[in-house]
C-alpha cells in the first residue's frame, strides 16, 4: 500500500432511478463515509452530467483528494469521461476507481431494496480499497512505422497485401517458401469453371 496519506472521495450517483429506484443510495452514501481513508462522500443525481462532474472537481480541490471512487454505471460507457474530469481537478486521471452499481447491482437485484442496497455497499468498499492501492501513471507515446507486414504470401495473404497497397501503405510480403501462391498454386485447376489456376 502507498505510503501517501490517502484521501479518498466517494461518488455515488442515483443515475435517475436506474440506481436510486432499486437502491437506497442515501444508504449506500453514509456507508461510504465511515469507510477508511474516505474523507468526503457525495450523493448526485446524475454524477455523470455536467453538474455532477463540476462536484467532484470542486471536491477534489475543497477536501485535497487524492483518489476518487466513483459508485454508478459501467466503466465501460464512463470511466474516459471521469478520468477527463479528475484530470481537470489537476488529478492523475488514473486515480479513479469505478463501482459499477448499476448493472452489478440495481439491474440484477430487482424488487429487494435492502439487499441490493447491501450489495451496493459491498461493491463500493471493495473499490475504496482498491483505490488505496492506486497510483499515478503517464500513458507513453510509442513511435510507430507506417509500413505493414504481411505473413504469407498464399491468395489470403497476396489480396491483403494488394488492399493495403492500394490503401497507400508501404507493404512488406514475406513468404517462407520460394514462390507465392500457396496452395492455389499447387493446384493444376480450380471449382467451379476448372480454370487454370496459374
Amino acid at each position: 500500500m502507498t505510503s501517501e496519506n490517502l484521501r479518498i472521495g466517494v461518488f455515488v450517483c442515483d443515475c435517475g432511478s436506474n440506481i436510486a429506484g432499486p437502491v437506497d443510495t442515501e444508504a449506500v452514501r453514509e456507508y461510504a463515509a465511515g469507510l477508511p481513508d474516505v474523507v468526503v462522500a457525495v450523493r448526485n443525481r446524475y454524477t455523470c452530467a455536467e453538474p455532477g462532474q463540476q462536484e467532484i472537481r470542486r471536491h477534489i480541490r475543497e477536501h485535497h483528494l487524492n483518489r476518487v471512487v466513483v459508485a454508478s454505471c459501467s466503466p465501460t460507457s464512463y470511466e474516459v469521461i471521469f478520468r477527463q474530469c479528475i484530470e481537470g481537478a489537476g488529478l492523475n486521471p488514473y486515480l479513479l476507481e469505478m463501482a459499477n452499481i448499476r448493472e452489478h447491482c440495481s439491474w440484477v437485484t430487482p424488487g429487494d431494496r435492502e439487499t441490493a442496497t447491501r450489495k451496493a455497499q459491498e461493491i463500493v468498499k471493495v473499490a475504496v480499497a482498491r483505490a488505496r492501492w492506486l497510483y499515478p501513471q503517464t500513458e507513453e507515446q510509442i513511435p510507430v512505422t507506417p509500413g505493414v507486414l504481411v505473413i504469407g504470401g498464399g491468395v489470403a495473404g497476396m489480396q491483403a497485401a494488394l488492399d493495403l497497397a492500394d490503401a497507400g501503405h508501404q507493404v512488406y510480403l514475406v513468404e517462407k517458401q520460394p514462390s507465392i501462391g500457396g496452395v492455389m498454386a499447387q493446384l493444376d485447376k480450380v471449382y467451379p469453371d476448372i480454370e487454370c489456376s496459374i
